[in-house]
């Protein structure tokens, strides 16, 4: 549709016939037992895409099993204000709502934002203006992204950026922001990549999002103002339960290679733009989440090693085998996978250094021990007791010189794109 530089934007929906095409923009709100929200939000948004936005749009309710009056008054609203409609499900979920309503919408674009406008209706035209334009595939509105403005507690603050923290050291993701409620992608995306999306709850928003970067498609980010809701009835404890269960089912299915990311990828994915680095890194929260998770199977390992050898050797030897043991993994594992060096180069460079670091760790573990059998006799339980707070120190350190000193030379603090 081609628009006059002075047209207003309900001129320019003017010049196209009602009913001619299709909408271009789809914007759905799912909705569980909103009855209070949800009259003014609907007229909120209507007025925005009224005196905003210059081409066709729908407003969606999307009820899933709502147990009070929200249904009767989105049938309301719909019978009063023609781009409003209804679609009622009777099945609980967010992300079953929206996977419902955008598999059978008939717009270019689809969207979605929370019942409680909580994100500014400002950062909607910015949100979509790249779907429409082909430059990008899907976009996000941010609460993390430089520029974002966010009023919210800090327990909130804390576990959102622990969550994207997570979902960077897990499933590699590089958008910053799974959770806010507010998203649009384009239709041809959506039809290739809903079907593969299993979750009906909180999950579905990182999961359409991982499957979209690992197709090679673009994730456009806006920054936004986003003021907290303090009577959101967002279950947080159970809420990250399932979203820890979603990655690690994700896991397992990349894993197995169960999912077509490759066809999708040949079929609408962007080519990157080949730029050769070599030795570069992963950036430092990233590092810090998988340096911690190697840390932590290490440990294990150590700890079940040293119970098994106490039992036939002193203590001393049996922490040196153990510790040695684990520590050739230990550094195989970090440099693989939390500081991104590929191939044998300077492999045997790295394990020699590794061991060095070892030693270190080996002098702080078997100084705690030699310290705590000078003062008492301890049992096995003070024992593991020193050496669990002894590792944790030798952790720290050993990070620091994996990254400051042994893996140095491959560009740390580079970011691999």
């Amino acid at each position: 549709m081609t628009i006059s530089a002075d047209a207003t934007p309900a001129a320019a929906r003017a010049d196209s016939p009602e009913g001619s095409s299709p909408p271009v923009l789809d914007v759905v709100i799912p909705v569980y037992n909103e009855e209070k929200d949800l009259d003014p939000c609907v007229r909120r948004l209507h007025a925005y895409l009224r005196e905003v936005v210059p081409y066709r749009y729908r407003i969606t309710v999307a009820d899933n099993a709502s147990t009070d009056g929200t249904l009767a008054i989105a049938r309301r609203l719909a019978d009063e204000i023609s781009e409003v409609e209804v679609h009622h499900l009777d099945q609980k979920g967010r992300g079953r709502a929206l996977n419902a309503v955008w598999s059978s919408s008939d717009a270019q674009v689809l969207a979605y934002m929370d019942v409680d406008l909580s994100t500014d209706l400002a950062a909607l035209l910015p949100l979509v203006a790249p779907l429409i334009s082909g430059h990008s595939d899907l976009a996000i509105g941010s609460r993390l992204a430089r520029g974002a403005r966010v009023v919210r507690g800090s327990k909130r603050e804390f576990v959102s950026r622990c969550y994207n923290l997570i979902l960077r050291g897990t499933l590699a993701a590089k958008f910053s922001d799974a959770q806010c409620g507010f998203k649009a992608i384009r239709a041809d995306v959506a039809r290739r990549l809903l079907p593969l999306v299993e979750d009906g709850g909180w999950f579905f928003d990182t999961e359409l999002l991982v499957l979209a970067e690992r197709s090679g498609l673009r994730i456009h980010e806006v920054p936004v103002d986003w003021i907290d809701d303090p009577d959101s009835s967002v279950d947080i404890v159970g809420t990250a339960t399932a979203d820890l269960k979603g990655v690690a089912r994700m896991l397992r299915a990349f894993a197995k290679g169960t999912l077509p990311i490759s066809q999708i990828r040949a079929q609408l994915g962007r080519r990157p733009i080949e730029v050769s680095t070599p030795g570069v890194s992963p950036k430092l929260a990233t590092q810090l989440v998988r340096f911690t998770a190697v840390g932590v199977t290490s440990t294990l390992a150590y700890l079940v090693l040293y119970v098994l050898l106490r039992g036939t050797m002193g203590a001393q030897v049996a922490n040196l085998i153990s510790l040695l043991s684990t520590a050739i993994g230990n550094t195989a594992a970090n440099r693989r996978f939390t500081f991104g060096v590929r191939g044998s180069s300077s492999a045997g460079r790295h394990q020699f250094e590794g061991l060095i670091v070892f030693g270190l760790g080996l002098a702080l573990t078997s100084g705690s021990l030699a310290a705590l059998h000078a003062s008492v006799e301890p049992g096995r339980v003070a024992e593991i007791a020193v050496l669990v707070l002894a590792n944790l120190a030798g952790t720290v350190l050993r990070f620091l010189l994996f990254r400051n000193w042994v893996f140095r030379k491959n560009g740390i603090g580079e970011v691999r794109r």
